[in-house]
């Protein structure tokens, strides 16, 4: 009965052993699939974030070859500046590669077309300019379709949400107001009595508006600067926003609003800006696909950490699994050694075939032919 007993035990303890590894690995294990689920997302959300950064980058150089082809057009020239067709070809290859991804080829083709069309548009400045402001404008909105399709625009870190809202919206602003402030002056300096009221105004929005873009650029690019953990971001800041403020300081003095505009002020202004913009673009696109490149790296750290911690887990639950199934088969193999030891001592023991004391006749000091032999003598 022991024995049974025992065997009862040891089968229960098993079989609590197995339960016990399998409630703790599946949980852990299913854990690390979790985060290994997060991790996977948030490395697309990443490598999603920086085609956008690289879609942005043909898009900087778009934006200042638009503005260049608004001034010479204004000035009689009626061909494509060689700057606007190279910058139409980078978007154009870019788009080819990263369009489908974030949803931006409907748009792209829709400028392109506005885009060919400007060589071709006659009539007078302002209905020049207007042309060339509206595609300004739908430049300005592939932008946001870039920032919103990448979902820059829903970073949660600090440094990188400025340096987005920076590339994405204050840069191609303040270009493209910085672009028709000095275009609208010109045309002022030029005009007739008549045109002079309505291009005052004109003028007048403008310098506002580049007043304001620049302010904006300012404050999130010291933002950036002010709460991040890049050891250049600061540095290489600084000195290329300075440059790029000096140069709007001279186009404001060019512009002259209220008076008569300086036009060699206004063309020295715009060769300043535009290479202060061209080094700070590549600077804070620099930063930018920096900082999300470290993300990444960091990310895959964590995934092969992960991978690595779910490895562990397995092996120790297969290696849980084997150790109880050795264990119990030893304790298996000890129960039957027990049983057979017990079998054979009953063999042993008292049977059939022993001849019991109690079946043995009294002696009497002679066999028991004796005592036969002696009956039949009397």
């Amino acid at each position: 009965m022991s024995v049974s007993v025992n065997s009862r035990r040891t089968r229960l303890r098993s079989a609590l052993a197995v339960v016990l590894t399998v409630l703790v690995v599946l949980p852990t294990a299913a854990l690390f699939l979790r985060v290994l689920d997060e991790i996977n997302t948030q490395r697309d959300e990443t490598q999603l974030k920086q085609h956008g950064v690289e879609y942005l980058a043909t898009l900087a150089p778009l934006v200042s070859a638009l503005a260049e082809s608004q001034s010479q057009a204004l000035q009689g020239v009626s061909t494509e500046p060689q700057s606007l067709t190279a910058a139409v070809a980078r978007v154009q290859e870019a788009d080819a590669r990263l369009g489908e991804e974030l949803d931006t080829s409907s748009r792209w083709a829709g400028l392109k077309e506005k885009i060919g069309r400007l060589p071709g548009i006659a009539g007078s400045a302002q209905t020049v300019y207007d042309s060339h402001v509206e595609v300004g404008e739908l430049a300005l909105e592939l932008y946001s379709e870039v920032r919103e399709n990448s979902k820059l625009n829903m970073d949660q870190q600090s440094d990188i949400w400025f340096l987005q809202e920076t590339i994405t919206v204050d840069m191609p602003e303040a270009v493209t107001n910085v672009s028709r402030m000095s275009d609208s002056a010109n045309m002022l300096a030029a005009a007739q009595q008549r045109q002079r009221a309505v291009l005052q105004v004109q003028l007048g929005v403008a310098v506002e508006a580049v007043e304001e873009s620049v302010e904006k650029l300012t404050d999130h690019l010291q933002a950036a600067a002010e709460d991040t953990e890049s050891s250049t971001l600061a540095g290489n800041l600084v000195s290329n926003l300075d440059s790029f403020r000096r140069g709007v300081e001279s186009a404001n003095r060019g512009t002259n609003y209220g008076g008569d505009p300086n036009v060699s002020t206004l063309v020295t202004a715009q060769s300043t800006l535009s290479t202060a913009l061209n080094a700070l673009t590549t600077v804070t696109l620099k930063e930018l696909s920096t900082l999300l490149e470290e993300r990444d790296d960091d990310l895959q750290i964590r995934q092969i950490e992960a991978w690595a911690l779910l490895g562990v887990s397995i092996a120790l639950l297969v290696v849980a699994a084997f150790w109880t199934r050795s264990r119990a088969a030893q304790v298996r193999d000890s129960l039957d050694s027990s049983r057979d030891l017990s079998v054979r001592a009953d063999s042993d023991g008292p049977g059939p075939s022993a001849v019991s004391p109690y079946d043995q006749a009294p002696g009497y000091g002679g066999s028991a032919t004796g005592r036969e032999r002696s009956g039949a003598l009397r």
